[in-house]
């Protein structure tokens, strides 16, 4: 199973970017990863996917466009590049992990992955 460990959340000014990493380990090869997040009293929300490959990506339409979802498998790490940072993406950060035998496939339920990192807390104050 896939082990994952999430870094780079903080605290920052609205406006401001941050950069998440997943850094991943054991059974690797072959996973489609993706980003969610959970803000207090609320569900856990996809943020963001992409393929094994890394040629396929999906964007919640809350994040379209400020976000960037990127992998490089030789160093197995996902990462998640926010900008345009504000109140609203104040949450937990979770990196999550599904083996596929589909290079190009993308998962984007809570329920498609098997292995999640521990979350990595990010606060935008205004």
């Amino acid at each position: 199973q896939v082990q994952l460990v999430e870094s780079g959340g903080g605290l920052v000014q609205a406006g401001g970017s941050l950069r998440l990493s997943c850094a991943a380990s054991g059974g690797t090869f072959n996973t489609a990863m993706g980003w969610f997040r959970q803000a207090p009293g609320k569900e856990r929300d996809i943020v963001g996917a992409i393929s094994w490959s890394g040629g396929n990506t999906y964007y919640a339409d809350s994040v379209k466009g400020r976000f960037i979802i990127s992998r490089d498998n030789a160093k197995n790490t996902m990462y998640l590049q926010m900008n345009s940072l504000n109140s609203e993406d104040t949450a937990v950060y979770y990196c999550a992990a599904k083996p596929t035998g589909r290079m190009n496939a993308i998962y984007i339920r809570p329920q498609d992955f098997g292995s999640w990192g521990q979350g990595t807390q990010v606060t935008v104050s205004s």
